[in-house]
């Protein structure tokens, strides 16, 4: 489905909130096309129905025009706690950008754009969600809430980082995820936005520390964010250039076709092994294109929620 269009007049960061409305809004009317038909009919005040659930709340009305049973929300009940974690190291501001737009995003913006989405979709369902934000150590960490403060604050929080990017920072993934481990004291859904640009030596730890958030009975999806044009693709002009790492200044000169096979043939091997790992530790990975839209992002949410549930 295609309902960019629908936001790409608005420009920058400084309302998130309106943007992830309008990302949401935009996704729920094409569901009508999807396996979630009927969903978004009274999205904000039901629920799925479990089987074993009471049927004293179904809706009944809703059944007659959607073949599919409902519960009725209430105010007061949370069935879903989110944990959104997002990786702030150089490397996810790639490219630069100067000025921020929906029509042209980077990893971190797309990041920043689809956690506030999912953020609105949990506010709909009364849900509570954290975040956390890491480089080479845990930045900033805020716990499960659900008040309308707490929203503001994060909007606040995840429109600041893109718009101040670091210079030169490096990512300690593994670190960072022990860490939040050890805050989630409740059972939640993890949600990691990060482009996994970690050194070989860091792979092994990383694994672990996932297995840790899943040892804690944590639901976990790696939302593997990436421009898929440069970054798998390299599709870059065959005339000299600087390719620079912006982790750590370190920088090449050459033509992009002299090492365009090898490289593809490498980050190929590198995408695959990442797929098997998660599978063989039971984490949801998702590679996501960062120049496309937020469809995978919020389906991915929807069926996770699901069986979270």
């Amino acid at each position: 489905m295609d309902f960019q269009k629908e936001i790409n007049e608005i420009k920058g960061f400084k309302n998130l909130e309106l943007l992830a409305s309008q990302v949401v809004e935009g996704y729920i009317s094409g569901l009508h096309k999807s396996p979630f038909h009927g969903f978004s009919a009274e999205f904000a005040e039901h629920k799925i129905y479990n089987q074993g659930e009471s049927t004293k709340h179904i809706d009944w009305k809703l059944f007659a025009k959607t073949d599919k049973l409902y519960t009725k929300r209430f105010e007061e009940e949370t069935n879903l706690r989110c944990h959104l974690v997002i990786d702030n190291s150089s490397s996810m501001h790639y490219p630069k950008q100067k000025h921020f737009s929906i029509n042209e995003l980077n990893k971190i913006g797309f990041s920043v754009l689809a956690a506030a989405a999912i953020m609105d979709l949990l506010k709909r369902q009364r849900d509570t969600v954290g975040l956390s934000i890491y480089s080479n150590k845990y930045d900033y960490y805020s716990s499960e809430k659900g008040s309308e403060r707490h929203h503001q604050m994060i909007l606040g929080k995840l429109s600041e980082i893109v718009e101040n990017p670091p210079k030169q920072v490096t990512t300690k993934t593994y670190q960072s995820l022990h860490e939040i481990a050890d805050k989630l004291k409740r059972r939640s859904m993890v949600f990691l936005f990060t482009d996994m640009f970690e050194n070989e030596m860091q792979e092994e730890q990383l694994f672990e520390a996932l297995q840790h958030l899943k040892y804690n009975k944590h639901e976990v999806v790696l939302f593997h964010i990436l421009d898929k044009e440069k970054e798998q693709f390299f599709d870059f002009s065959n005339r000299p250039g600087r390719y620079e790492d912006v982790e750590t200044g370190e920088y090449v000169n050459l033509y992009a076709d002299t090492i365009k096979e090898s490289y593809q043939k490498a980050i190929t091997n590198y995408f695959t092994n990442l797929k098997l790992k998660c599978g063989q530790y039971r984490i949801n990975y998702v590679p996501v294109d960062c120049q496309g839209d937020f469809s995978t992002i919020l389906t991915t949410f929807l069926v996770e929620r699901k069986k979270f549930g």
